[in-house]
């Protein structure tokens, strides 16, 4: 549960990826790139990423929440879900310098650590999550994450778990309904504008 004064202060939520938007698996490979005159092997990374998590997200921005994405890996998979999310910020870190990242993500959209929420699953969160007003475990958050989180979440990284904090905040603000009956209302129209 998420009281409702602490939930009316938050005014963005930031997540980790691995282990938060994803399982935390990896997939890495490479394929040959013979579009050049040399042969090249490309690298590449996959990464699995749940659909309710997405409509969470589009949730929390259709209640005037920022969303934003702070992560110790750099990865091409990340810019392109973020792009595909449209989250107001994304930092990618491969020294896992996450707080100092979510710091500059917060003077720019001028919001204090306190009027901050953060998912996270592991030690690379610790040091944000000991500073953000509202701080947040995944059900597979290892049992540091949990012993200093305000809220643990039932569901696991990349199994709907950012989706079911959207809806335990919005619930506690009272916006979950508003909010998911404009989507609804909204995706009823046809393209004039009518109720189909």
């Amino acid at each position: 549960m998420i009281d409702a004064a602490l939930a009316g202060r938050i005014r963005m939520v930031g997540l980790d990826v691995d282990g938060v938007l994803t399982d935390g698996g990896i997939y890495l490979g490479s394929v040959n790139d013979s579009a050049g005159s040399e042969p090249h092997i490309a690298p590449f990374e996959l990464k699995r990423y749940d659909i309710q998590d997405g409509l969470g997200v589009l949730f929390l921005r259709m209640a005037g929440i920022k969303v934003v994405i702070c992560t110790g890996r750099v990865s091409e998979s990340v810019r392109m879900r973020a792009a595909e999310l449209d989250v107001d910020d994304l930092a990618q870190d491969a020294q896992a310098r996450k707080l100092p990242a979510l710091r500059q993500i917060l003077a720019r959209h001028g919001v204090a650590e306190l009027e901050c929420a953060f998912i996270g699953d592991d030690f690379p969160d610790m040091g944000i999550l000991r500073v953000v007003g509202l701080p947040v475990a995944v059900g597979n958050a290892v049992a540091e994450v949990r012993e200093v989180c305000r809220v643990h979440l039932e569901r696991c990284g990349g199994r709907g778990a950012v989706r079911e904090f959207a809806e335990r905040l919005l619930k506690a603000r009272g916006q979950w309904e508003e909010v998911t009956q404009r989507y609804e209302r909204e995706r009823s129209m046809d393209t004039a504008g009518s109720a189909a």
